[in-house]
């Protein structure tokens, strides 16, 4: 059986990519793929902390399965906006993005 501190330390190491792929890419594309790396290290560790406690409550897996549907609705929306600012800009670089300034 793995130990539980094997699923930490990969669902750290995947946090931890994602992070610096949201914190140091300049496309938008390449950010909203670092923000599903990070949601996926949460679903990691909400599954393994409910395999290793108690496994009659369904609440890690029902946790996981909202964060999944959360991810799902973030890529539809978050490359619908990149879309749209592309067919505007015709530039998906997050720095030349000011669409909130006047």
């Amino acid at each position: 059986m793995v130990p539980l501190s094997w699923y930490l330390i990969l669902a750290a190491a995947l946090f931890s990519i994602g992070l610096y792929g949201v914190l140091a890419r300049k496309n938008a594309i390449a950010i909203l793929l670092g923000i599903e790396l990070m949601l996926n290290a949460v679903n990691i560790n909400l599954v393994s902390f409910w395999r290793y406690g108690d496994t009659s409550n369904m609440a890690g897996q029902v946790f996981s399965i909202i964060v999944f549907a959360v991810a799902a609705a973030e890529v539809a929306v978050g490359l619908a906006l990149v879309i749209s600012v592309y067919r505007q800009r015709n530039t998906i670089i997050a720095d030349e993005l000011d669409l909130m300034k006047w």
